[in-house]
């Protein structure tokens, strides 16, 4: 035996149940921190009223977590049909479509969610590079890194054209300017900054680095075809 080998890699099923686990505790953590104001916002969301509910960023989290079952039975439908027909990878490419919308819109929502002075005060632009992070906080930044962050989590994985940093980035810039552009036409009472656009597009990036080892796998087999059934031998 050698004394100097490495030991052997931990099997593959021990890595997914602690990266399960991490996750679980993490979501779980996020719950414990953010279970107040959810609480204030569930009555509202309840009784379907607007004001208090999807007028609210606390409102529009706690919607977005009570759809998260109906987000992936409407994922296990597609995946379904596609296992029927052969498709290999068919639930990672269903839970890409849905997790795409079902982790962007809401924030997207929030984003474009007018201020008190919508409509009276002057649309405001801010095009110096990290000003405006001083002022954000963490609270801000960590939110902005988020926005596009389960887009660029999941594009990858669905579409084998966007299996590349460079277009994640410029997806996520692109996006970003897009809503930067609506928030300052619209006269949302909201400043778009140059600073939200690096760090939506910043967000996009990192999610696709922790996605990379499955979208490697998508820009390995991009198309949506049925598996070859080998042709009977002998």
């Amino acid at each position: 035996m050698n004394p100097f080998a490495s030991p052997p890699a931990p099997p593959r099923r021990l890595r997914r149940t602690v990266l399960i686990g991490l996750v679980v505790l993490g979501v779980a953590a996020a719950l414990f921190v953010i279970r107040k104001p959810l609480l204030m916002s569930a009555p509202r969301c309840a009784a379907g009223q607007w004001h208090g509910c999807l007028d609210t960023f606390n409102g529009v989290v706690l919607v977005t977590l009570v759809t998260l079952p109906l987000a992936v039975l409407v994922a296990w439908a597609p995946a379904r049909r596609r296992r029927a027909r052969g498709v290999a990878s068919a639930w990672r490419m269903s839970l890409a479509e849905v997790g795409m919308v079902h982790g962007t819109v809401p924030f997207v929502w929030m984003i474009l969610m007018p201020g008190g002075g919508a409509g009276v005060v002057p649309a405001r632009v801010s095009l110096v590079p990290l000003r405006d992070l001083v002022t954000m906080g963490p609270l801000g930044i960590g939110g902005n890194l988020l926005v596009f962050a389960a887009l660029g989590f999941f594009a990858p994985m669905r579409f084998a054209a966007l299996t590349s940093l460079p277009r994640i980035l410029a997806l996520g810039a692109g996006c970003s300017v897009l809503v930067e552009t609506a928030q300052y036409v619209l006269r949302l009472d909201r400043v778009s900054s140059v600073d939200d656009v690096l760090l939506n597009a910043a967000g996009a990036v990192l999610a696709a680095l922790a996605s990379r080892r499955w979208w490697r796998t998508t820009a390995e087999a991009p198309s949506d075809l049925p598996r070859p059934v080998p042709a009977p031998t002998g």
